[in-house]
């Protein structure tokens, strides 16, 4: 029977060629689950931001395109419709953002990510 190699407890569980005994492989995953969490939820931050940065583009062409004088008979609604995108994505950016300040401020775990969801 070999040794655990954190707490030399008797084991004979292997991990990755390492032994370690129930007790510390718990631990180990238990200390693994935040880092997957925060792995996601940065990636959602990210997933967001590039978003935000599309639909400014497209406003930002849209509002390009309207003439100095009268606008098209469609102007107004591109830039309504361009408008409206860029804020959800901003607020589906501001929502990535504080999801992840509560789990790293306060240990919150978004109920999407939960174990068993």
């Amino acid at each position: 029977m070999a040794e655990c190699a954190f707490c030399k407890a008797d084991t004979e569980l292997y991990q990755n060629g390492v032994p370690v005994c129930l007790t510390c492989k718990h631990k180990r995953e238990a200390k693994s689950k935040p880092t997957e969490v925060r792995t996601i939820l940065v990636k959602d931050i990210v997933d967001a931001t590039a978003r935000v940065s599309a639909a400014n583009e497209v406003f930002n062409k849209v509002i390009g395109q309207v003439p100095a004088g009268l606008p098209h008979p469609d102007g107004a609604r591109l830039i309504h419709n361009a408008s409206r995108e860029l804020d959800a994505a901003r607020m589906e950016m501001m929502t990535a953002h504080k999801r992840l300040n509560e789990f790293i401020g306060h240990g919150i775990v978004p109920e999407d990510l939960k174990s068993g969801s």
